[in-house]
């Protein structure tokens, strides 16, 4: 059994901002792989299902964020487990907008949610950290994450979590490169993206496509269709539409 914990606010006025991206990636792999509704329990909100051959529980803490541990220490004491079962979901300035990583243990690194669990468990789990950027001055930092996503942040975001819904089994399974692969792959453009614009814009303008080419007649295989899965982050997207 694991625990996966996703930090954040509760309450629908913070439920679009960039410190709830670890609400916004447990809703979307709960969505993505049928677990159960959400319901309230150890001070959060719990849903549960299975990954592969792992039981899991997801959890969101509903203690605010300066208070996560609260939560996260309850269910782990009620279901006796340690920390190597834990893996928290959370948001990171330090890394780019849409860049995923994971960590094992460390410190909280001025993350309020991170120090609340690990005084009342103990630093040695895994993070699973989701990539905001950073507003550039120390002093903004608190407005910053307390609002929400722009909407120019749309497109990535939705990516982002379409990569996490994705990867999620291999997560559950502790193959921590495929997961990582699974969430890459989402962020990256198709090979081809630049050409076929280019080709897109020489058709428009009359001139020579890439057609004419020297390997134009090779078959092209078309990109599977994107599965229009509608879910709570979606959304929230389908308010910057």
């Amino acid at each position: 059994m694991k625990l996966w914990v996703g930090l954040g606010n509760p309450g629908a006025q913070y439920a679009g901002h960039r410190h709830n991206i670890g609400f916004m990636a447990l809703d979307r792999i709960a969505a993505d792989h049928g677990f159960s509704s959400w319901r309230a329990r150890f001070q959060g909100q719990v849903a549960e299902g299975r990954l592969g051959g792992e039981k899991l529980f997801l959890i969101k803490p509903q203690t605010f964020m300066n208070r996560s541990g609260q939560a996260v220490g309850e269910a782990a004491r009620f279901f006796k487990l340690g920390t190597d079962a834990l893996t928290v979901f959370h948001d990171e300035l330090d890394l780019a907008p849409g860049k995923c990583r994971l960590k094992q243990g460390g410190g909280a690194a001025g993350h309020n949610g991170l120090r609340s669990i690990i005084a009342h468990l103990d630093a040695d789990f895994a993070r699973v950290r989701l990539g905001i950027g950073h507003p550039g001055r120390k002093d903004l930092v608190s407005a910053y994450v307390l609002h929400d996503f722009a909407r120019a942040d749309a497109d990535w975001l939705e990516d982002l979590m379409r990569g996490i819904g994705d990867g999620a089994p291999m997560l559950a399974a502790g193959d921590g490169t495929r997961f990582l692969n699974a969430v890459t792959a989402r962020n990256a453009p198709p090979r081809n993206a630049g050409r076929a614009a280019k080709d897109s814009r020489e058709r428009a303008d009359g001139k020579p496509s890439a057609a004419s080419a020297p390997d134009a007649g090779k078959p092209s295989t078309p990109p599977d269709p994107m599965p229009d899965t509608r879910s709570p982050l979606q959304r929230l997207m389908d308010r910057f539409r």
